[in-house]
């Protein structure tokens, strides 16, 4: 430890595929942060053998096997468009799903060879390099003390991205970055450093990380014991900007389920112990939800079913290397840590200010994390909460969501004080299209079996989104189906068809979390972020232009989505134009749409004015709305909309329809349009746009064979592939 005074220790362990491990150290000298020294391959060693290794241009580290290390750069600018064309584009390969608990038990019994020395942080190869203006994540483990906890989640943590539309990208490595610098703590099996040593051991490496990047955040992801320890140096370090992420923090140790058996550990002789670790691994964590990690879901359930068999035939023998993980002595000092650890986060909660999500698993037969949400959001100053209802203790080794996405879903992704939910976006990845196109909404996806037409140029009305341009900045203008209904199928159809990001401007309750309880579920609010929404400002629709995005927008907002009886596909708009003039600024291209089939999916049987009348109703719907900015400078009747739920009836469910109509060009017309006359000209065009492609839709869906659900289930039982539609 006490090297650390000069020395900034970085001993980046690097697990690579066949998980053998090696060190990177990087000296510091006191009076900065840096790369001063590298010191040589003689001084580092696994297993007795010196590790030789080099950065590559692509940032990967190379085996040079002559015994020496040497400087390249990481990234370098030549190859900027290399890297664009394979790794920038929407729905990119995260990895998730790549790698299961197999792999993590392969690499513990790697890992803990040569196990010998204090607490240190090692960098997982599937991380890749860190850039500098990439924010650092540190994770700090559970009960194992091995840090590879988050190796489900490695890929995607580290996956080198682009925050900006890949059309906007100038050829400068600023505009690039991955999502974070990952480093794990390891606390090897025999070490014995009571809790506080490793607070400060943490909080040493947190405030030389500050002192880098005073602006930048610094990510603890805490899993069960590795939250408490990010509980207690946040509470050590309040003016350091930090986002904690809490996996079943161990602070309810006291009211554990397993507290009555710890004595008996302790009578059990050591012949028996080998049974212990198997045993407790699951109690820990859900063996079916381990084995499932990497089986695609669309496949037949007899396939999943022996795909799921294979893995956990494969994982069960590995567990035996529990018991060297957690030998004896080392189980026995690991649960007093606990309760040491426990009762110091615990005491110190008060002096937490960070930025704090709690993970919380339903399944935990561990510790009783439900409870503990509930204890830690009214007590944590800034704290939200996702549940996992069907996860165990080891939520993060078990399938269901990636890391990333969950923190991009809870808008905890950012890279300075403040969150920028333009500059701070990361793209859509391949594998979060598919879980929530398929899983989130898949339902409402097969049931309304959307048809997509479009306007070109010359007005020809055509199959597809061909009439959309597909350079921007696009200003997509429409009508807001009641509850929002369209907005699956439009945004799934341009990633699909066109692999353009649709950015919504959305209402800023969506953003906000206020209403977030200890049970909120991570749903169709949090995918709404991960799939681009933005909270709709003047300030964030300029940033989106200046990027030159596709923007949806609608006039209307929450009064056209939650409209009342006999107003469906009526455009209710400001009287006044809120748009056209800040798109002629940046010349961009206004779109059109129209969108038909609520009144085909459900019945309104109780609007706003019906909800009103029943006395406690009424009184939730106000005390609901009491605290949401409204858009009380507008005029018209989308001014002062209060928000609610409608009573819905559902009906066998019919088809959507989307036409989107010939494009407006407001390119060279920016003096044109300053006038407010004129801009109000095009506004009242625009909207009269929309009227047309929904009369046009109404008419024209009445000639289409399919659009009862029966008919199409029959057409794809016969025939597969997509459902025709009318003629055009």
């Amino acid at each position: 430890m006490a090297s650390l005074a000069g020395f900034r220790v970085s001993p980046s362990l690097l697990i690579n595929s066949e998980y053998k491990s090696c060190f990177r150290v990087r000296a510091l000298s006191s009076g900065g942060v840096g790369d001063s020294t590298v010191l040589s391959a003689d001084s580092v060693a696994v297993n007795g053998a010196s590790v030789i290794r080099e950065k590559g241009k692509n940032g990967s580290l190379i085996d040079l096997g002559n015994g020496k290390l040497k400087h390249s750069v990481v990234v370098e600018r030549k190859l900027v468009k290399d890297v664009v064309s394979k790794d920038l584009e929407v729905l990119w390969e995260d990895g998730y799903g790549t790698q299961s608990v197999k792999d993590y038990l392969d690499a513990a019994k790697e890992i803990i060879k040569p196990d010998g020395g204090p607490p240190r942080w090692f960098c997982p190869v599937e991380c890749g390099s860190p850039l500098k203006n990439s924010p650092t994540l540190l994770f700090l483990p559970g009960l194992d003390g091995l840090g590879l906890g988050l190796i489900l989640h490695h890929k995607p943590l580290g996956k080198f991205v682009s925050l900006i539309p890949l059309k906007a990208i100038i050829s400068d490595i600023e505009t690039f970055c991955r999502a974070f610098e990952v480093r794990c703590l390891h606390i090897p099996v025999h070490d014995r450093t009571p809790f506080e040593g490793l607070v400060k051991f943490v909080e040493q490496t947190v405030r030389l990380e500050h002192a880098s990047s005073p602006n930048k955040p610094i990510y603890l992801v805490g899993d069960s014991f590795g939250g408490c320890l990010a509980l207690a140096v946040a509470a050590r370090n309040p003016s350091i900007d930090l986002v904690l992420i809490l996996v079943n923090p161990a602070t309810s140790f006291g009211r554990s389920q397993l507290q009555p058996l710890f004595p008996i550990l302790e009578a059990l002789p050591d012949e028996l112990h080998v049974t212990v670790p198997y045993l407790l691994s699951f109690v820990m964590g859900d063996p079916m939800k381990m084995a499932m990690v990497n089986i695609d879901s669309k496949l037949p359930s007899i396939k999943r079913l022996e795909q799921m068999s294979g893995n956990l035939t494969a994982m069960l023998p590995r567990l035996s290397g529990m018991a060297d993980i957690i030998p004896k002595d080392t189980l026995l000092w690991k649960l007093k840590l606990l309760k040491s650890a426990s009762a110091y986060a615990n005491s110190r909660l008060h002096a937490v200010k960070a930025e704090v999500l709690m993970l919380a698993s339903g399944k935990d037969n561990m510790l009783p994390s439900g409870d503990e949400a509930k204890r830690l959001k009214s007590t944590l100053q800034n704290c939200n909460v996702r549940y996992f209802k069907d996860n165990g203790h080891t939520l993060l080794l078990e399938d269901g969501i990636s890391l990333l996405t969950i923190i991009k879903g809870t808008s905890k992704y950012r890279r300075s004080r403040k969150l920028d939910p333009v500059s701070d976006f990361l793209p859509p990845s391949m594998t979060e299209f598919k879980y929530a196109f398929d899983q989130v909404v898949g339902l409402l996806q097969f049931a309304t079996s959307s048809v997509m037409l479009s306007t070109l140029e010359d007005g020809k009305i055509v199959k597809g989104l061909a009439g959309v341009p597909n350079e921007g900045p696009v200003l997509i203008v429409g009508y807001h189906m009641l509850m929002g209904l369209e907005l699956y199928s439009l945004i799934e159809e341009f990633l699909r068809e066109k692999n353009v990001m649709v950015r919504g401007i959305a209402h800023p309750t969506l953003f906000s979390g206020k209403r977030e309880g200890s049970s909120t579920e991570f749903f169709i609010n949090d995918w709404i972020k991960v799939m681009g929404g933005v909270p709709v400002s003047a300030k964030n629709l300029y940033k989106l232009f200046s990027t030159k995005s596709h923007v949806l927008l609608y006039p209307g907002g929450a009064r056209e989505a939650l409209h009342y009886k006999g107003e469906e596909y009526k455009c209710i708009w400001p009287d006044q134009q809120e748009f056209v003039r800040m798109a002629a600024r940046f010349g961009a291209t206004i779109v059109p749409f129209g969108a038909v089939g609520e009144d085909d999916i459900a019945d309104l049987v109780l609007d706003y004015e019906d909800l009103m009348k029943i006395p406690v109703l009424n009184d939730f719907i106000k005390e609901n709305n009491h605290d949401i900015n409204l858009r009380d400078e507008i005029s018209g009747e989308v001014a002062n909309q209060q928000l609610f739920i409608p009573g819905l009836l559902p009906k066998v469910p019919g088809r959507f329809y989307y036409l989107f109509g010939k494009p407006i060009r407001t390119k060279g017309k920016q003096d044109f349009l300053k006038d407010k006359e004129n801009a109000n000209q095009v506004y009242l065009h625009v909207k009269s746009e929309v009227e047309s492609c929904m009369a046009y839709l109404l008419k024209k869906r009445e000639e289409d064979p399919y659009r009862n659900i029966v008919d199409r289930i029959v057409y794809r039982a016969t025939y597969g592939g997509e459902v025709p539609t009318f003629k055009l």
